[in-house]
């Protein structure tokens, strides 16, 4: 049986569909990566009551209001060609409400692969320590998504190689510069610090930001930045690792009926009598019970990203601790509609239960086509394909999910294949560097937080594989370049709005983070002599 996973982009969302041209030979082209933690195959939305995709995002507190400014960005910041010169009209979301005036903090988010505002709405972090510091908050659209498009459309930007060659993390991120050094001009506050933000793809933006453009960018937070996720620096089957090692902490049994499952499945599908007794137990929307191994491959992968602490809506209504809900909802199923004792079918459709129809609104299982509300299958699938080439493909023997050995020629063939030109799978390492990556950061780095929780599988590319014994041992750089691990975090946990229910770890974590941030401007205004 082949399998699809596409493409995952951080951070945020509904289910959403992935384009069919993704598929590789191994079914598992392109990674989830960032990109998608919001890209699925076609059969991954459920069809509920609720609504739209959309109407699954989590309740955005009264306290996130923001005006909508556009700024004319250059086209190519590294050019002098005479299409260098293009512009486009980028869009970004100002707060000013917190701030404290010209000497205050700018709190700068970096734009993921999607529509500004959602990152805007579910980045709690930055709304509830801006009032504490004083600070602006600025979110940015990256460049080809959400309305921020190039030559006036997504039509004319997605074109053709010519017109996406622009879609890149160097001019993402010369975009940011160019734009917050305008910004402060505006407000005659040429010394305000500007401290950058991001989770997921956006952390490696605002990590790669403070490396790059140390003079405009004071600091950096980076969660759940899977900066290492490139080839040479990280083991292909950590990412698939980390997933099975996150059912099998809660429960053996559940491991094994998910295993298992696999073959359960093919088997079904192979047969007319198996294919309808799939569809009377799964209740598909559509009769298109070959989507059922999507479906479970979507489960699996997303629970353990989302395993929060508490209830959420960010990817879609899930319960407290997505992961053991899924487990017991397998090891609590113990028999089946004709009473067999290990109905491995009727458990599996138990866990698919609690990850897509949490709330109880969905009357059945289905398939939205295409559904991308929030823009990032075009824009990410480039980005993919070219420079984002993350090593998060391949599964081992063992693992929650069917075997998939990695092989590097095909996935770079597959890359040729979707945009007609190679890949550059070493260019995030040439330009941002990766390797004996501690001492570059001790020799040229300083004011960046990486955070990273160990249930989330993208933490198998996190700096903090590396810098957190390092650092414990290096006290005065500890104080600058910073790694904060979390045995029981999810992805970019520590960014999300706090919870009454949040347990005393998360916390713990924001209130470090929250010092740290201090210290930082502290020291800053110390050194240019500024009074707080």
């Amino acid at each position: 049986m082949e399998r699809t996973i596409c493409a995952a982009a951080f951070l945020l969302v509904v289910l959403l569909s992935c384009h069919a041209t993704a598929a590789a030979a191994n079914g598992r082209w392109p990674p989830p990566t960032l990109a998608t933690h919001y890209s699925f195959s076609s059969a991954r939305q459920v069809m509920a009551a609720a609504g739209s995709s959309k109407g699954a995002a989590e309740h955005v507190p009264s306290m996130v209001q923001y005006e909508t400014r556009w700024y004319t960005q250059r086209l190519d910041h590294f050019n002098v060609a005479p299409a260098s010169y293009g512009t486009f009209q980028q869009r970004y979301l100002v707060n000013d409400t917190f701030w404290g005036g010209k000497n205050a903090p700018i709190f700068l988010y970096a734009g993921n692969e999607g529509d500004v505002e959602l990152f805007a709405n579910n980045t709690g972090f930055m709304w509830e320590v801006a009032p504490r510091f004083g600070a602006m908050l600025v979110f940015v659209e990256h460049r080809y998504y959400g309305a921020s498009m190039p030559f006036g459309s997504a039509k004319a930007a997605f074109k053709d190689a010519s017109t996406l060659g622009y879609l890149t993390t160097t001019q993402a991120i010369a975009d940011l510069a160019t734009l917050v050094l305008s910004l402060k001009a505006n407000l005659s506050a040429p010394v305000a610090p500007v401290l950058a933000f991001g989770g997921s793809y956006g952390g490696m933006l605002a990590a790669w930001m403070r490396l790059k453009y140390p003079h405009i960018v004071m600091g950096a937070v980076a969660s759940s930045a899977p900066i290492l996720s490139f080839y040479g620096l990280a083991d292909p089957y950590a990412f698939y690792d980390a997933v099975t090692k996150d059912f099998k902490s809660e429960s053996e049994n559940c491991y094994d009926v998910l295993r298992r499952s696999w073959d359960e499945l093919d088997n079904a599908l192979a047969t007319d009598a198996g294919r309808a007794e799939l569809n009377r137990k799964f209740k598909m929307c559509d009769g298109k019970v070959e989507t059922i191994p999507d479906l479970l491959d979507t489960a699996v992968i997303y629970g353990a990203m989302m395993d929060y602490p508490t209830s959420s809506g960010f990817l879609t209504p899930l319960p407290a601790y997505p992961v053991l809900s899924m487990c017991r909802a397998i090891d609590d199923n113990p028999t089946s509609s004709s009473g067999a004792d290990d109905d491995v079918l009727s458990r599996v459709r138990e866990a698919i239960n609690v990850y897509y129809n949490h709330t109880g609104a969905a009357a059945c299982f289905g398939a939205a086509e295409d559904d991308d509300p929030y823009g990032m299958f075009s824009g990410w699938n480039w980005q993919a394909h070219t420079e984002m080439v993350l090593m998060t493909s391949a599964v081992r023997d063992g693992a929650v999910l069917p075997p998939s050995p990695f092989n590097l020629t095909e996935l770079l063939d597959e890359g040729r294949n979707y945009t007609g030109l190679p890949p550059r799978p070493f260019w995030i390492e040439t330009e941002f560097g990766g390797f004996d990556i501690a001492n570059v950061l001790r020799r040229s780095a300083s004011n960046i937080l990486f955070f990273n929780g160990l249930r989330d599988p993208w933490s198998t590319g996190g700096y903090v594989s590396i810098l957190f014994s390092y650092l414990q041992s290096t006290e005065e750089h500890f104080d600058s370049i910073i790694a904060l691990v979390e045995p029981q975090g999810a992805h970019h946990v520590d960014l999300r709005f706090s919870n009454k229910d949040d347990p005393d770890w998360l916390k713990q974590v924001r209130r470090k983070e929250t010092r740290i941030i201090a210290r930082w401007l502290s020291q800053y205004y110390s050194d240019e002599g500024i009074s707080a």
